[in-house]
Parts: C-alpha cells; sequence; structure tokens
C-alpha cells in the first residue's frame, strides 16, 4: 500500500482523535442541552469553565433547572458560589422550593446560608411544613417536694433571616427543658401540673425561646406527664440519717471522753492508795524511833497494838455481818 492510499486513512484518524478531545475538553453535548432549554451559554464559557478547573455540568444543570423554573440566575452567580465551595444543585433546589411558596430568597441570601453550613433546602421545606422536635423526660419538682417529668413537643418553622447566626436544635430543647423545670418549681404541689399540663406550655411559650435561634416556636404540647419519687421526703430521711450520725459521733466522743476520765480517776485513786500505804510504812519506823528515844513507853506501845487488834476484831465482825445479811436477802428473793 503507497502512501498516498494511506494518506486518506491517516487524515481520518487524526481528524477523529482531534474531535475526541475537543468533545472531552469541551462538553459538547452540555452545551447543546442547554441550547435545547433555551439557556445561552457560549462555547467558549465552558471552555473557560474547564480552564477554571470548575465542572460544567455542576454549574450548567442547575442553570438549566432553574432557567426552567422562572429564576433569573446568571452563570457567573452559580460558578462563584461553586468556586466559594457551595452546592449549587442545592441552592438552586431552595430557590425553586421557595418560588413555589411564595417565600421571598435573594440568591444571595441563599448562598450565604449554603456557605455557613446549614441545609438551606431543608430550611425552606421546614418553613413550609414546620418541624416537630420531641424532647426527652424533663424532671422537675415541685414544692411539696414531689419529682414530675415531663415530655414536650416542639412544633417549628425555620425562620431563614436568622439562619447565618442563629443557635440550632439544642439550644431551642435546651431552654424549652429551663423553662418545664421552672414552671414545675414554681408549682405549689404536683398535683396542679397533672391537673393541668397545659400550664406548662402556655408559661413557656410565653418566655420568648426561639430568640437568637434559626427556628420561630409556633407551638409547645405536653406529651406525657409522669410523677417520680419523692425527692422531698428522700431528703429529709438522708438529713434525719446525717443528723443521727452526727448525734452518734458525738456521743461517742463524750464516752470516749467519760471512759478516759474514768481511767484518769482509777490512776489517782491508785496513786493516793500508794501514798496511803507509804504514810504506813513509816508508823513502825516513828514508834521505834519514839520507844527508842524514850518518848513512847512500854505501856503505851501495848495500848496501841491493843487499840489495833480491837479495830481489826471490829472490822472482821462488820463483814462477818454485812455477808449473813446479804445471804438473807437472797433467800428472801427466792
Amino acid at each position: 500500500m503507497t502512501l498516498e492510499q494511506l494518506m486518506p486513512i491517516i487524515i481520518i484518524a487524526i481528524i477523529i482523535i482531534v474531535l475526541a478531545v475537543l468533545f472531552t475538553f469541551i462538553p459538547v453535548m452540555l452545551w447543546i442541552s442547554a441550547l435545547a432549554a433555551g439557556v445561552k451559554v457560549g462555547i467558549f464559557t465552558l471552555v473557560g469553565m474547564r480552564l477554571r478547573r470548575v465542572v460544567p455540568a455542576r454549574v450548567i444543570n442547575p442553570l438549566i433547572k432553574a432557567h426552567k423554573a422562572g429564576l433569573d440566575v446568571s452563570t457567573n452567580q452559580l460558578e462563584s458560589h461553586y468556586l466559594a465551595g457551595g452546592n449549587v444543585d442545592r441552592v438552586v433546589n431552595a430557590l425553586i422550593a421557595a418560588h413555589r411558596a411564595n417565600i421571598e430568597l435573594s440568591f444571595e441570601r441563599t448562598a450565604a446560608i449554603d456557605l455557613a453550613g446549614r441545609d438551606v433546602l431543608e430550611a425552606v421545606q421546614m418553613s413550609v411544613n414546620p418541624k416537630v422536635i420531641e424532647t426527652p423526660f424533663i424532671a422537675g419538682i415541685a414544692m411539696d417536694g414531689i419529682e414530675v417529668k415531663a415530655k414536650a413537643r416542639i412544633t417549628v418553622r425555620a425562620n431563614i433571616d436568622r439562619l447565618v447566626g442563629g443557635a440550632g436544635e439544642d439550644t431551642v430543647i435546651a431552654r424549652v427543658g429551663e423553662g418545664v423545670v421552672s414552671t414545675i418549681g414554681s408549682s405549689e404541689a404536683h398535683t396542679a401540673v397533672l391537673e393541668n399540663p397545659d400550664s406548662i406550655s402556655h408559661n413557656v411559650l410565653g418566655k420568648g425561646l426561639d430568640s437568637g435561634t434559626a427556628f420561630e416556636i409556633l407551638s409547645i404540647d405536653i406529651a406525657d406527664v409522669d410523677v417520680g419519687k419523692n425527692i422531698g421526703a428522700i431528703l429529709q430521711t438522708d438529713q434525719a440519717e446525717a443528723d443521727k450520725n452526727i448525734a452518734q459521733a458525738k456521743a461517742e466522743e463524750r464516752r470516749a471522753m467519760a471512759v478516759a476520765q474514768e481511767q484518769e480517776m482509777v490512776a489517782r485513786v491508785e496513786e493516793m492508795r500508794a501514798k496511803v500505804v507509804e504514810a504506813e510504812s513509816d508508823v513502825p519506823r516513828a514508834l521505834a524511833e519514839a520507844l527508842r528515844s524514850g518518848n513512847m513507853g512500854v505501856m503505851d506501845y501495848m495500848n496501841y497494838k491493843n487499840i489495833d487488834a480491837d479495830t481489826d476484831m471490829r472490822d472482821t465482825i462488820g463483814k462477818l455481818t454485812q455477808d449473813n445479811d446479804d445471804n438473807g436477802d437472797d433467800q428472801n428473793n427466792q
């Protein structure tokens, strides 16, 4: 096969390669789809998106959707939001939902809400269809000491104007819980809460708990009310137990002091007895010294011994008489 015969094949191959590269770099089919939808997008605009590292489909498809919905959105707005890291498709869907619901919402505010990390489409849907937030059981104690547990259902609607910088659901739940606890705590008796559970919702709803949040509270309904523990009785029991322990500790302290004082007195008695014994031990020496010095005669000494013997005899008789009396009392008692 000659070179002249191969030349047409080579030219066709080059054309195919060039077309493949062209269709890969330039989204011609996307451009055709945009033209068919009535969206005027230049082919060089798509090439510029490629050069700016923008996926054309992420911009053109939402643009077609917005044009069909009757929204006035430009390519530059969508492309700038894409480059800022936003979700273009979600922003356009939110604008379409707001347009259908007659909610005034500009592209700039929608883009700002999306870049702030909020789900703007969910917010718009929540503005049309309010959301119900159910709290866990919130426990409060009435003035009579009875614990009351209440579960609330909060119906909220998204506040588009406060989505940027507004507090979320956790703040709303915390504020409602604080209001429920305050209302139960101000009730004189738990029966009043059980009879009129709607008083909780009225008091809580009147506090303006949605201030500074991204929501507007439409209603607060008490779903369930239960009676818990008798906290007042438990506290009184614990206080009585503590008082008893304190009294026992003080009594034990007094007993220990009494025992110590008793032992001290016993020691002092033994000390006194030792002194008496020591003093009595000096009597024989004193008698001997008196006899030697002539201050006492033999008859005086004999009289002293007789008196001492008489004293011992009286003591012995007294002990025998006391023992006989004790034995007689025991027999009479038997």
